[in-house]
């Protein structure tokens, strides 16, 4: 690991205003940076300007506003201008999944090519976005070909490990900061702006970099994907799969995080890197079975999680299921790749009258469900009330204070379907529940 480097102050282009460009502009900014943070969709960026988030990321709002106000921080659509007055370009542009499991690059490559012709002092371009090995090469490559002067400059990775939802404490206490560079002087600047941060900072070549990422989410899709796999097994033995996992999880070589048994993984991360490594694996010549099971033992949890109910209330036609939790995880809004939605889709396709509710994603649900006979609701209890099941499928934290007494009395019949495993059984079914756990 690397030593640390005494903080400098930079100016700082993030080239991307979603998940991963907006919290790293806003923090880079906290570090006492000058940072713009750019993007071509002008809505946003006009919003942003009036202090208004594009999404619900816990502590984003009042850290933006904070470093907006002292003019640290500012938004432009206008990545030509941003280029020329930044030393130091992050890239945290969509690298959206293709059909065949590859990482759409064509971000990637139209603002390495914007870099290119309007270099006009020595910039370090550095991948924020999760990119396949080799992908820092191809950069290089565009912006060899495409530049006008015989300007130096560099190419790194510095993958980023933000949890949705704990995004703003995971930039600022981070486990490790990974820096490919190929050169000293790109490494030094790379130290300097993260040395406030003291955290372990390991420095490798570009391409090692570039994989640690895709590695570290599909390791943790595997750990996930193995406990639902065992709390099948649990399903069929009559185990229970939180004990199973409390004392696995105190094996200090395991861990007890990602041991929980659901309903599956979800989110644009997990999902798109397992793909995205699956292929790249493909594409270098090794075929990488085991993430390939990882994937099926993911799918067939919500899969299985609905065909119980199926067989608990035998015909799901008409009847009414309520459907608690739609974003991926809690302290989030996004729904992208959520369980929910194919949870949703399998009721829907049966037959099923349904309800949903969730704190922060009712707005994309409406989007992403447009069309489709869903009632959206105000509250948890408005969902509920009249349901033949409740389906609990995004731990919120409101969910577990929820009056248990009340919803039993509004439910048409008392079945609650936990598929995250947040309550009891035997205090659910001592209030006259039904109850159906994952692995209990």
């Amino acid at each position: 690991m690397a030593e640390q480097k005494k903080q400098e102050i930079y100016n700082i282009c993030v080239v991307g205003a979603g998940h991963v460009g907006l919290v790293a502009a806003a923090c880079f900014a906290e570090l006492g940076n000058k940072v713009v943070c750019v993007d071509n969709d002008k809505k946003r960026i006009e919003a942003l300007r009036k202090l208004k988030m594009p999404f619900y990321e816990p502590k984003m709002e009042p850290l933006v506003a904070k470093n907006y106000n002292r003019k640290t921080l500012q938004f432009s659509s206008s990545l030509k201008d941003s280029i020329k007055k930044a030393e130091v370009i992050f890239l945290a542009v969509g690298t959206p999944p293709l059909e065949d499991g590859s990482a759409d690059l064509t971000a990637i490559e139209t603002v390495a090519r914007t870099v290119a012709e309007n270099l006009n002092s020595y910039k370090l371009i550095v991948e924020k976005s999760t990119v396949p090995v080799q992908t820092g090469k191809k950069v290089k490559e565009t912006i060899y070909r495409y530049k006008k002067t015989d300007v130096p400059f560099d190419v790194a990775s510095n993958p980023e490990f933000l949890r949705e939802g704990k995004a703003v404490y995971d930039f600022f206490y981070p486990d490790r900061v990974v820096i490919g560079t190929e050169s000293k002087r790109a490494e030094e600047i790379l130290k300097s702006i993260y040395a406030p941060l003291k955290a372990p900072i390991v420095v490798t070549n570009i391409n090692t970099a570039e994989l640690i990422k895709h590695a570290s989410n599909s390791f943790l899709a595997t750990k996930i994907s193995f406990i639902n796999a065992v709390s099948r097994v649990c399903d069929l033995a009559g185990a229970d799969i939180e004990k199973v996992a409390l004392a696995m999880g105190l094996d200090k070589r395991i861990g007890s995080d990602f041991l929980q048994a659901g309903i599956g993984y979800g989110g644009f991360c997990f999902p798109k890197d397992l793909e995205a490594f699956i292929y790249i694996s493909k594409r270098l010549g090794y075929d990488f079975d085991l993430l390939k099971a990882v994937k099926d033992i993911n799918d067939n949890q919500q899969k299985n999680y609905v065909e119980k109910i199926k067989e608990h209330l035998w015909i799901l036609k008409k009847k009414k299921i309520a459907i608690l939790g739609l974003s991926f995880k809690p302290d989030t809004d996004d729904m992208r790749f959520a369980p929910s939605t194919a949870i949703v889709n399998a009721f829907l396709s049966e037959g099923s009258q349904i309800s949903v509710y969730d704190p922060k994603a009712m707005p994309e649900a409406r989007e992403m469900f447009k069309g489709k006979k869903i009632q959206f609701c105000s509250n948890l209890y408005a969902a509920v009330k009249g349901a033949d099941c409740l389906c609990l499928v995004t731990e919120w934290d409101g969910f577990k204070k929820m009056d248990l007494k009340k919803i039993k009395k509004i439910m048409n019949y008392p079945l609650i379907a936990d598929g995250r495993n947040m309550f009891d059984k035997d205090k659910v079914t001592g209030l006259g529940f039904e109850y159906l756990g994952v692995g209990k």
